[in-house]
């Protein structure tokens, strides 16, 4: 069932999104090479506890981490663990969740660590402007459909893969609510978008096949199948008076990252 907000849920969900992308922008402050997935995983928890809320992920499920740190060929829910070091070049994704008055926040992004190569620089951008390409259609009237090919046919022209077998998501008082919002479709299909829905749109894109795998060792992380790069970015937003607003925040990122970098 969907669940539509009042503008003062709304309201309470902008301000757990809003702590979301502090949060991701405290996290970016550390991503260096030497550094553990587990040290990003404490600065995540610290921040987040410090100001009121409690991690959306700790727990759910029973995952390890307060955050999602997913390196290179990883797609998505990398666990943070003490001896998994991030090094020159890689790209590390951050998905991260608050709790926050009742209402949840979350937003994911891809960090570029160093010295990373221009066609995988490409990838993020790509995957990057696919969300807001999504967002776009994000319009009371439309259905889910509009959003789901605008990122796959953006992606896709450009050569890459679209992972399937995840999605985006609604969300509100739960994480996870209805509709569940893919990343690939047809216009004019899923569920009507109207006013008062909260949904979390965030591609998954691959440099290579748009297969995925499993980690069986650990029951969470997901890898692309042929072990080529994979990036995610995910807004949260709302729907009022038919247009899409985006409840989440990359501003805080852009004043660590600084005006000569994007990632």
């Amino acid at each position: 069932m969907i669940t539509l907000k009042t503008s003062e849920e709304m309201e309470l969900m902008r301000l757990a999104n809003d702590l979301v992308g502090q949060t991701l922008a405290e996290v970016a402050k550390y991503i260096a090479p030497g550094v553990t997935t587990k040290k990003l995983d404490k600065v995540a928890y610290d921040f987040i506890t410090d100001h009121g809320a409690t991690p959306a992920f700790l727990g759910y499920e029973g995952f390890e981490g307060s955050i999602c740190v997913s390196i290179n060929e990883e797609v998505v829910h990398g666990i943070p663990r003490d001896d998994k070091f991030i090094r020159n070049g890689d790209i590390v994704s951050v998905d991260c969740g608050t709790k926050l008055n009742g209402f949840t926040g979350d937003s994911a992004y891809t960090f570029a660590c160093g010295e990373v190569p221009p066609s995988v620089l490409e990838l993020l951008k790509t995957t990057k402007e696919s969300l807001y390409r999504g967002i776009e259609q994000a319009v009371a009237g439309n259905r889910v459909g509009h959003i789901s090919s605008a990122v796959q046919t953006y992606c896709e022209a450009k050569g890459y893969g679209v992972v399937r077998e995840l999605e985006g998501h609604g969300i509100g008082m739960e994480m996870h609510e209805s509709p569940g919002v893919p990343n690939f479709g047809r216009k004019g299909t899923g569920a009507m978008l109207r006013n008062g829905m909260c949904i979390c749109i965030e591609p998954m894109i691959t440099m290579g096949s748009r297969h995925i795998v499993f980690d069986r060792s650990d029951g969470w992380t997901v890898r692309t199948r042929d072990g080529k790069p994979a990036a995610h970015f995910e807004h949260c937003l709302g729907i009022w008076n038919g247009q899409p607003h985006i409840l989440s925040s990359f501003e805080y990122i852009k004043e660590v990252l600084g005006e000569d970098r994007e990632f």
